[in-house]
């Protein structure tokens, strides 16, 4: 129970590494608010939570918009009187726009991955200053750190402003009791159906990592769970790479 008696947000919490996390939360103790545009997947994950005897309650939300954090934080107060930690895990990592270099495209992902979780950074850090501090844990990527010849450049570059914008957030409001920390998986599924050749796209991705698998949501979600507890309480704007040593080569 290492997250006894804590309220917690995790936004795309209704599949891949946030529904393992908002999962793994439940059953470490917290109170989970899962928040996703998905709705199906959303309820699904909270009614796994509650059969195994969790606390969940799940919550439509655009993270790109600013109502829509407003509305989760009263829910989240209203329901569980506090809020402990924020996960920013909801992501984009492509968009269906056609032209690979596309203004739209930048727009689409960067709204969500950067644009979103700084919104919910300014609307949690009240809440938990209130409570007397908290955790925030943005979920960023390796390709925070490296490049990639394939998809969209706003995904390297959002992953990268989230990576900043974390220890910015750690050294602004760790006074307050806050800390951010920043999560940076390798090679995962994908978070809801693979395509065509995702098999194939998978074992490459295999083949190129020393640990010669790619990651589950779940070494994600511990690594999450670590970052959340207070374990950790003297740890603050620190990277947590989780990707099976690709970036150590």
């Amino acid at each position: 129970m290492r997250l006894a008696d804590k309220v917690a947000i995790v936004t795309g919490g209704g599949s891949g590494m946030g529904a393992s996390e908002a999962a793994l939360f439940a059953r470490e103790g917290a109170r989970v608010m899962v928040a996703d545009v998905w709705d199906e997947g959303g309820e699904s994950v909270v009614a796994e939570i509650r059969a195994n005897g969790g606390e969940a309650h799940y919550v439509h939300t655009d993270v790109r918009k600013d109502d829509a954090w407003l509305a989760l934080l009263s829910e989240t107060i209203s329901k569980f009187g506090t809020l402990d930690v924020l996960v920013n895990n909801a992501g984009l990592s492509s968009t269906s726009q056609g032209d690979p270099l596309g203004v739209e495209g930048w727009d689409a992902i960067m709204d969500v991955n950067s644009t979103g979780a700084f919104l919910g950074t300014r609307h949690a850090i009240p809440a938990m200053i209130e409570a007397g501090g908290g955790s925030i844990i943005n979920i960023s990527s390796i390709m925070a750190y490296v490049g990639s010849a394939g998809g969209h450049p706003a995904y390297s570059a959002s992953k990268g402003a989230l990576r900043s914008m974390t220890k910015a957030t750690a050294v602004a409001y760790g006074p307050q009791g806050i800390r951010a920390n920043s999560v940076h998986p390798g090679f995962m599924p994908s978070m809801r159906s693979g395509g065509e050749g995702s098999e194939a796209a998978r074992d490459r991705a295999a083949r190129i990592t020393p640990l010669r698998r790619i990651g589950d949501p779940l070494d994600v979600a511990y690594g999450v769970l670590f970052l959340a507890s207070d374990e950790v309480a003297f740890v603050t704007g620190a990277e947590l790479v989780i990707d099976g040593g690709f970036i150590s080569q």
